[in-house]
């Protein structure tokens, strides 16, 4: 069994976007920080007054626990945001593309996704 690659994450605003860019592994081996922090992350005010970007192009893999902690990342932002305010999911990875059919989460994950 290889060590998991290590989670890091980062965070840039400009104007009225914020962009989450998520670096690595998503994983249940290595999503307790983020989780631990989740709250601290996403409670800034600004955030109400942001349209949001989760940039997941560096993600290298996704179980099932990454999975539903991107989509509680999600419940969260939308949960706080204004209603014109938008979440948009950059570069999805295939796995969480199949992680959200097999959780019947496909039409619910299409609204944020990023169409080219």
């Amino acid at each position: 069994m290889t060590q998991a690659e290590k989670l890091t994450w980062s965070t840039a605003q400009n104007d009225d976007k914020m962009a989450f860019r998520l670096i690595g592994e998503l994983s249940r081996d290595t999503l307790l920080p983020l989780w631990q922090q989740r709250f601290a992350v996403l409670s800034d005010k600004q955030i109400a007054r942001q349209n949001v970007i989760f940039d997941l192009s560096t993600i290298t893999r996704m179980d099932s626990a990454g999975f539903a902690l991107l989509c509680d990342l999600i419940y969260q932002v939308r949960r706080v945001q204004e209603p014109d305010k938008t979440l948009t999911i950059e570069h999805a990875p295939s796995q969480l593309l199949t992680l959200a059919e097999l959780f019947d989460l496909d039409q619910w994950l299409s609204g944020f996704l990023q169409t080219h």
